[in-house]
């Protein structure tokens, strides 16, 4: 993987990160206001599919979420997943990648 590629992948994460976290704070705005809310499994698959850090940031700043349901466990579970996950693919991206392809391998032949 080079190093754009890197750069790239990190800035569309952060990116996508960043729409988490607005939309978790518009929900919250929502909430004091008793407007419109988000669905709560919307928010969840944000989460999970690579929004932990935005969720879990806007979680702690914002006081969303915090008792309720699965969040008090999902959103720090999904942040340090997704943290885990960045590291690996920027401190060692081929080795990373090595590994999927040795998975990928194995799989195949199981199949």
């Amino acid at each position: 993987m080079t190093p754009d590629s890197v750069l790239t992948l990190l800035a569309i994460f952060a990116l996508w990160n960043g729409i988490v976290f607005c939309v978790y704070a518009f929900d919250k705005m929502a909430a004091t206001q008793g407007a419109w809310r988000v669905r709560e499994d919307a928010l969840i698959l944000l989460a999970v599919f690579g929004g932990g850090l935005g969720a879990f940031a806007c979680q702690r700043l914002m006081r969303h979420k915090t008792r309720k349901g699965p969040f008090p466990v999902l959103l720090p579970l999904m942040a340090g997943l997704h943290l885990t996950i960045v590291l690996l693919i920027t401190l060692v991206p081929d080795a990373l990648l090595q590994a999927v392809d040795q998975a990928a391998l194995i799989l195949n032949r199981l199949i």
